[in-house]
């Protein structure tokens, strides 16, 4: 009690003396305490309130030392508004003993963070590092974009070799048999016609053997750059085997084949292959088949077949 009593007993140092102050000292000394008491109370609030929002501030314990610190500072000067009129020393002595602590303390853990606060980027550094990273993604960009496109280039070269035939351009027989199930389905179920014509070159062998396989390449494709001249926008023209071609006519019957059939035929023949000094002269014969409601691929591809034997029996070089 008597330590209580001693606490708050304003006659442990003289303070009448403020009496005879004048009032406008009087006013600046109290105001003056009281605005630094008001920004000392409010910044710790500020602080903490900061800290509480932002989960990702470095050091947020840090951010509370110094709302403590700055908390005390503010109440040192209420009580010395108070000590004015009521001499509470021993307290204002205590909370200013509390301030130097927390401040030393404060002081302390700065000081040994200072190395990792230094290490934290600046803002020119995170500029620096974000305009590095930015032009690091349109480098990307634009890498990923010459990629899609050879990519894409390189897919589309490779569904083209998938679908064509090596020597002469033409659709290879994987892919002229595809696109003639894709027609016999359509013109069976929209109800048109359909035709094909198969052309064989007559006598080819005989030019492998008198000429070698270098003019007997050169014969076909010459042959299917004739074929390819001559064929309609709407048809489809492949190379089947060997020195056998196949041509898909939509929307075409047996009689308007036929006469398709035979200017290729005259077409072929009137071509001379030059080679060297040597001039090859090669014939086909064709045979010219038309869709049936019944038929399947295979035997679709049959009677076209049929036909082209009974060209050849008939002498070769026409069309049946």
């Amino acid at each position: 009690m008597d330590l209580f009593n001693k606490i708050f007993d304003g006659s442990l140092m003289p303070h009448g003396h403020c009496l005879e102050w004048r009032h406008d000292l009087l006013f600046l000394y109290v105001g003056g305490d009281i605005a630094t008491s008001l920004a000392y109370l409010i910044i710790p609030f500020a602080l903490i309130r900061l800290f509480t929002l932002r989960k990702d501030l470095y050091f947020n314990w840090l951010f509370l030392m110094f709302a403590g610190f700055i908390f005390f500072c503010g109440l040192t000067h209420i009580l010395a508004i108070v000590n004015i009129w009521h001499g509470y020393y021993y307290i204002q002595g205590v909370t200013k003993t509390i301030t130097g602590l927390i401040s030393i303390l404060t002081a302390i853990i700065l000081w040994r963070l200072l190395p990792v606060a230094v290490a934290i980027p600046s803002r020119a550094d995170l500029s620096e590092k974000i305009t590095a990273l930015q032009d690091a993604e349109l480098a990307l960009a634009e890498a990923n974009r010459v990629l899609e496109s050879k990519v894409a280039e390189r897919t589309k070269e490779l569904q083209k070799q998938a679908a064509t035939d090596a020597l002469t351009g033409l659709l290879n027989r994987g892919e002229i048999i595809r696109i003639l199930t894709i027609e016999m389905e359509r013109s069976i179920r929209h109800n048109l016609t359909l035709s094909i014509i198969m052309l064989d070159l007559d006598y080819f062998k005989s030019i492998n053997d008198n000429f070698g396989h270098q003019a007997g390449d050169t014969v076909l494709i010459d042959t299917a750059n004739i074929l390819h001249e001559s064929n309609r926008k709407t048809d489809y023209l492949g190379r089947i085997g060997g020195e056998e071609f196949l041509i898909i006519l939509p929307n075409t019957d047996a009689d308007s084949a036929k006469l398709l059939a035979e200017r290729y035929r005259s077409k072929v023949d009137e071509h001379y292959t030059k080679i060297a000094d040597k001039t090859i002269h090669c014939t086909c014969s064709i045979g010219v088949a038309e869709l049936a409601k019944d038929d399947e691929l295979s035997h679709f591809l049959s009677k076209a077949d049929v036909a082209l034997y009974a060209a050849k029996d008939k002498g070769r070089n026409c069309v049946m």
